[in-house]
């Protein structure tokens, strides 16, 4: 599915938003729930260590297994490896191009581009069929950190995308981590330098998660705040509202204490999945739901 999204459309990701810059127009091809759902950027070197492609993949597992959805720019390097580590558990992720979103960049990465939009969603500002000009990927990146509660750096060159995305994210208000590595490997230099200046330090992904937890409640009552708009795909969102009263009533009768994907509750509930994972968002900031593999359970009390 192709979508277009103003600024000011209601379904417009309220985190970007936020931006001073934030893009006038996206071009969005899959999902466009994913947009609202609380996100990680993971970013690196584009000539990353078969370790540093290790741990980001790892990480974004971890990430995607505690409900996080992964964001990152889909350049080689690193940014292939946190796609990918989204995609090994079926988890949704969010590739941000510097392209239009029927251009793959690298095209070595044409088959993970494709596995991404079914999965979940690409965005560009640029129209489709655009081709990537060196001036277009730095600017994306803070399309990237602006979708994203937090930024962990996995590998980075002293002069990299990389670091600009982490300086993106801080100048956003946004939490950045970087990784450390060997003092002898020059794709760690960058993270060290972040790490100087101040940027947390982490070595597993509970620590980031852990960190950014904390930021959910708020975050919970800011998109409250941002989807209780009418016309909107993700108006169930609306409390006090009779309609939405019955919908969330119905999710949950829907929902069991075993994993259910979101096509049985489609099916169930005759609402859409925007409607769904946008109340499905709601509950699991309020404890209510878990998510795991793409799948939704009561928590148990």
């Amino acid at each position: 599915m192709h979508s277009r999204l103003t600024i000011d459309d209601p379904d417009y990701p309220a985190l970007l938003r936020r931006l001073p810059d934030a893009p006038t127009l996206l071009y969005v091809r899959g999902d466009l729930a994913c947009l609202w759902h609380p996100a990680i950027a993971i970013v690196g070197s584009r000539t990353a260590t078969p370790n540093g492609f290790d741990i980001a993949r790892s990480f974004a597992r971890a990430f995607a297994r505690a409900g996080w959805c992964v964001v990152s720019g889909m350049a080689a390097g690193i940014d292939t490896a946190a796609h990918r580590g989204a995609l090994d558990v079926e988890a949704p992720t969010v590739a941000v191009l510097g392209t239009g979103i029927d251009n793959a960049y690298p095209p070595s990465n044409r088959g993970l581009m494709e596995q991404i939009a079914e999965r979940g969603v690409v965005v560009s500002e640029y129209p489709p069929g655009a081709p990537g000009r060196p001036g277009q990927f730095p600017k994306r990146n803070r399309i990237v950190a602006g979708l994203s509660l937090g930024t962990l750096v996995v590998e980075a060159q002293m002069r990299s995308g990389a670091l600009i995305t982490a300086r993106l994210a801080a100048d956003a208000g946004r939490e950045v981590f970087a990784i450390p590595g060997s003092i002898h490997n020059p794709m760690a230099r960058g993270c060290h330098r972040l790490i100087r200046d101040g940027v947390q330090l982490v070595e597993s992904p509970d620590e980031v998660i852990a960190a950014l937890n904390p930021l959910l409640s708020a975050y919970a009552g800011d998109l409250r705040e941002r989807l209780c708009v009418p016309n909107s795909s993700v108006a169930a969102l609306q409390h006090h509202s009779p309609s939405t009263d019955a919908n969330t009533q119905r999710l949950w009768d829907a929902l069991g204490y075993d994993p259910t994907p979101m096509d049985a509750l489609v099916s169930r509930t005759g609402l859409t999945s925007a409607e769904l994972v946008s109340m499905l968002l709601v509950m699991e900031l309020e404890g209510r739901v878990v998510s795991e593999h793409g799948r939704y359970t009561r928590k148990a009390s």
